[in-house]
């Protein structure tokens, strides 16, 4: 039985089981087939699979329940994130992601004076990951 008792990811030994009422998309699309395929398989960056799953295991109120450890946790464990994907985004592994222009897109109206004067700097906050490493869920902090 999965739950806030688990540890860590090796605390996951056999199928997990969730409490009835789980709504998690991991709840919902982990098969026993998917487990066994990928129980002890890990990525480039060596994050497992039970690490994939672990925090969806461990919160059961949550409603993914999957991170990936680096890019090519999507390619060695497609069998659930391709579900994941199309099940959340809509978004199916033959789709094609078309970027849109902002500049064409973008209808952004000026503030009202009264809200513009109390603007004092803005921020944009970009996050990317570089090819190889590993995404936040997959770097190894100490205890």
């Amino acid at each position: 039985m999965v739950g806030a008792h688990l540890k860590d990811a090796e605390d996951l030994t056999g199928f997990p089981i969730f409490p009835q009422g789980t709504k998690s998309l991991l709840c919902q699309l982990l098969s026993r087939d998917i487990w066994q395929k990928y129980e002890f398989q890990k990525d480039q960056c060596n994050y497992s699979f039970k690490e994939a799953i672990f925090s969806g295991c461990k919160n059961v109120d949550s409603g993914i329940g999957v991170y990936a450890g680096c890019h090519e946790s999507y390619y060695e464990f497609p069998d659930l994130f391709d579900r994941i994907i199309d099940t959340y985004h809509g978004h199916k592994k033959t789709d094609k992601h078309i970027a849109e222009n902002p500049s064409v897109q973008l209808n952004a109206p000026d503030f009202p004076p009264d809200e513009a004067a109390m603007i004092m700097s803005t921020r944009i906050r970009v996050g990317r990951n570089l090819a190889g490493y590993p995404l936040q869920p997959g770097i190894y902090t100490p205890q």
